[in-house]
């Protein structure tokens, strides 16, 4: 008798489904989140508060929590796709008049014990309901103009109230995983040139727009876009942040200053250094070979997300893989881009490293539903 025949006959169906997880996964998203428990006690001077022992509770829940989306087979998560969706839209549209406010932006509920954000949730429920769509969707329906608008019109409604909070980088990030979606279902690639050439149009109308009565971006996130182009316009104003992040990621040479031992983050030259602008905390102490190596963690995470999805023989549990592995490559890449002046300031995590409670809980469900997907589709 073999050993997987030996365990289909005497393992109890609980324990058999540990082992198939992907554990590889399992094991680069510890060591990721372990490089963000280092750069919080960092950033706080040798203190596990007020930011690392937080953090690590809520990782370590948020691992049960992927554990137990794990264990539930891929069907059930299907079939939940559109009551998820709804139930973060009517979470949008609750934050759109009572939630809390904080740093100018209206995002969060306040749960006392932590403050959710809505639009974390809608990244992955986007996703999921986009690949129940298309799982249900006949394969030679897909690039028909009818059915390609219900998924453009399921973008487009969560993706709206994220912008009025205003939160450019998460309805930036909608927009571009429901998307994902969409190709990776297989339609034509003439409606994505389409939309390409309306976003360029629509560059052009925001630039237009400034300074009229139908402005179509907030003053700061003007600001923003004028610090990309040219941050030494305003060193000690607008550009100060991007500033003092490239100084630190010059700074950080191949080796780094040292764990601690950034002088950026020390003296608090560095904005957000517990958050947002984290990348350039780790750039600063552990330099090129840090920043590389984190950014190798964060691809080996893809490429295991992409063969998942690539062995499965379940259009759903492929779609939705896929999706789920676009959205955290869109996390990475853009915070990264931002904080290297690449891209304009939009306000976007670095996943399982910068502090917070909603992304990254958010971003464990989202991987335990891929471990639902290795687990309960054949191959």
């Amino acid at each position: 008798m073999s050993y997987l025949e030996y365990n289909a006959k005497y393992v109890p169906t609980g324990v058999r489904k540990l082992l198939y997880f992907n554990w590889p996964i399992v094991i680069l998203l510890i060591a990721v989140a372990c490089a963000g428990f280092l750069m919080l006690y960092s950033v706080a001077g040798g203190n596990v508060n007020p930011w690392m022992e937080p953090q690590l509770k809520r990782f370590g829940f948020g691992m049960v929590l992927m554990m137990i989306v794990a264990l539930v087979p891929i069907w059930f998560w299907r079939s939940l796709g559109a009551l998820g969706y709804l139930l973060a839209l009517l979470l949008l549209f609750y934050v759109e008049f009572f939630g809390h406010v904080g740093m100018g932006a209206q995002r969060w509920i306040d749960l006392g014990f932590m403050k959710l954000q809505p639009s974390e949730l809608a990244k992955i429920t986007l996703v999921v309901f986009l690949a129940s769509y298309y799982d249900w969707l006949p394969i030679n329906k897909t690039s028909h103009p009818i059915w390609v608008i219900v998924p453009v019109i399921i973008i487009l409604v969560p993706t709206a109230l994220v912008l009025k909070q205003p939160d450019l980088g998460t309805s930036l990030l909608l927009l571009l995983g429901g998307g994902t979606v969409m190709f990776a279902a297989g339609v034509h690639w003439g409606y994505f040139a389409t939309v390409i050439g309306a976003g360029v149009g629509a560059i052009y109308a925001v630039f237009q727009s400034r300074g009229t009565e139908w402005q179509l971006l907030k003053d700061y996130q003007f600001a923003r876009i004028d610090t990309f182009l040219d941050p030494a316009n305003d060193p000690l104003g607008a550009g100060y942040h991007i500033t003092q992040a490239k100084i630190a990621l010059g700074s950080g040479g191949w080796t780094g200053r040292g764990f601690m031992q950034g002088t950026q983050s020390r003296l608090n030259f560095l904005p957000e250094k517990h958050t947002d602008f984290i990348f350039t905390t780790l750039s600063e102490e552990f330099g090129f070979i840090g920043a590389i190596t984190l950014l190798a963690l964060y691809m080996l995470i893809i490429v295991f997300c992409i063969v998942t999805a690539l062995r499965t023989k379940n259009r759903f549990a492929s779609l939705m893989t896929i999706g789920i592995a676009m959205t955290f490559f869109l996390f990475f890449a853009v915070n990264m881009a931002m904080v290297m002046g690449m891209a304009p300031v939009v306000g976007v995590p670095l996943p399982l490293v910068s502090y917070g409670g909603s992304a990254m809980l958010v971003l464990l469900v989202a991987f335990g539903l891929v471990q639902s997907a290795h687990i309960h589709t054949p191959r």
